[in-house]
């Protein structure tokens, strides 16, 4: 295993070190040669002199081993602007180790001008900007430290299933077919809502997922198609004001140490009720920074109070029943507010649900709520939105798990990539996905969906019925 980065270099002046990267950049002055190499901690200045062979060989992105003399540039040398500028590396040995064919599109750029299909095509190199490998980093540092916060206050990270159950939950699934059980088909999960809640019942208490979520809805800036990444977090024998103390506290704590040039508008977050969101603001996702220019400020804010429901029906909601009166307005399994349980006989428009959801700069970039835990109020949500007797049937599972002493339970899901997305600044939240789908919904690189063989479809019991 390497023992030395590009971060290494001004702590090795006066040593020999290796290093191993690619040839970012390349400048020949008479017999000497320059190259930039680049690894994954950033840039250093090699020299080549002719007694070194194979410098003359050296061609961009070329992948190379190099043992050399760190020292100090001379003083009409020194690049400010780079980390390293202070140092170079007196080669002493060029070991290539693979070459290149020349690059699709230059990668020493942010990139946001290059055609997204190409990038999406070539994404194993469009990766290999500094710009991306930021932001690889800042995922993996977020989710190590909510990781270490959560499992400091005696929270289990538990898996849930991939392979799941088709229930109507509000987008659209993405189905797998069995083999096992040819014309049944499994779900993969829009979120791991129903096995979260199954493990409070379990006696679980404290659980978070950093899970994979997968929707079949259309692509925009701030949603990915397909497939994304949130923070799964329930809990049992919880208020509301637990949730969001917790989640506060997380989530400004992590800006603080990931991001420490980000600065919070209002600590502690303002909260605001629907009502008077949608009146002061006209939407119930107000951006409420004081100045909208500057990209390192972050405005973090709570709405709740919403509606239990909404009157209009949503267009196949529930794969196009069209026959509710009501719709959630978060989701179906969103507790009323205790003092408005009567209501759901009267007036049902008028209850409200135990909801939240979290606020940045104008975004949604988490939600959740205290749940439903009694089986009679969970079955009169089924009926006050339209379930039909084999819609509800599809819950007989969930359902009877509540009869067995269900605590009460409630949560958050803050998106991950959405919320990095807003505090990056980025243009679309692909650019926070190592390898999304283009917005026609093609998948990065490898160009999923494809077709599959007839042997596949068969073993399946599965026909491909071409339109005319």
């Amino acid at each position: 295993m390497r023992k030395h980065y590009t971060e290494d270099i001004p702590a090795n002046e006066g040593k020999e070190i290796e290093l191993f990267g690619w040839v970012h950049a390349r400048r020949d002055h008479g017999k000497i040669i320059f190259i930039d190499l680049r690894d994954r901690a950033g840039l250093v200045q090699v020299v080549f002199t002719p007694q070194v062979s194979g410098a003359q060989d050296l061609r961009l992105e070329y992948v190379i081993k190099v043992s050399g003399l760190v020292k100090k540039r001379p003083d009409n040398m020194v690049n400010p602007k780079e980390p390293n500028g202070q140092f170079e590396v007196e080669a002493k040995e060029l070991q290539i180790l693979n070459s290149s064919e020349p690059m699709p599109f230059p990668i020493d750029t942010e990139g946001y001008d290059q055609d997204e299909d190409l990038r999406m095509k070539f994404r194993y190199l469009d990766l290999r900007r500094e710009r991306m490998h930021r932001n690889l980093k800042a995922k993996h540092e977020s989710m190590q430290f909510i990781r270490k916060y959560l499992t400091d206050l005696g929270f289990w990270e538990v898996e849930t299933s991939i392979l799941t159950k088709s229930t109507p939950e509000g987008a659209r699934d993405f189905l797998v077919p069995s083999r096992l059980q040819p014309g049944k088909f499994y779900a993969l999960p829009q979120s791991p809502q129903q096995y979260k809640q199954m493990l409070m019942i379990a006696g679980v208490e404290k659980y978070f997922q950093i899970a994979r979520c997968f929707r079949d809805e259309d692509p925009r800036a701030d949603r990915a198609y397909g497939e994304f990444t949130q923070l799964d977090v329930e809990i049992s024998f919880v208020t509301q004001e637990d949730i969001l103390s917790m989640a506060e506290d997380l989530f400004t704590k992590l800006i603080q140490t990931v991001f420490p040039k980000k600065k919070i508008s209002q600590i502690p977050w303002p909260r605001l009720s629907h009502k008077e969101a949608k009146e002061k603001y006209g939407t119930d996702k107000p951006d409420l920074r004081r100045d909208k220019n500057d990209p390192d400020e972050l405005a973090f804010a709570w709405v709740i109070d919403f509606p239990l429901f909404t009157e209009q029906t949503k267009e196949d909601f529930y794969h196009g029943s069209g026959s509710a009166k009501f719709a959630p307005s978060h989701h179906m399994f969103t507790a009323p507010h205790p003092d408005d349980i009567p209501l759901l006989d009267s007036d049902p428009t008028k209850v409200r649900g135990l909801q939240h959801d979290m606020v940045l700069n104008g975004f949604v970039v988490g939600g959740g709520s205290i749940r439903i835990h009694k089986a009679e109020i969970q079955e009169k949500i089924f009926d006050l939105i339209g379930f039909s007797a084999e819609q509800k049937k599809q819950f007989d599972y969930f359902l009877s798990a509540f009869k067995y002493g269900a605590p009460p339970h409630g949560g958050i899901a803050p998106g991950l990539d959405r919320l990095l997305y807003v505090v990056l600044g980025e243009p679309s939240i692909r650019e926070i996905i190592a390898f999304p789908a283009t917005s026609g919904g093609q998948t990065a690189v490898m160009t999923a969906p494809s077709e599959v063989d007839k042997k596949q479809l068969d073993e399946l019991g599965l026909k491909i019925i071409k339109e005319d």
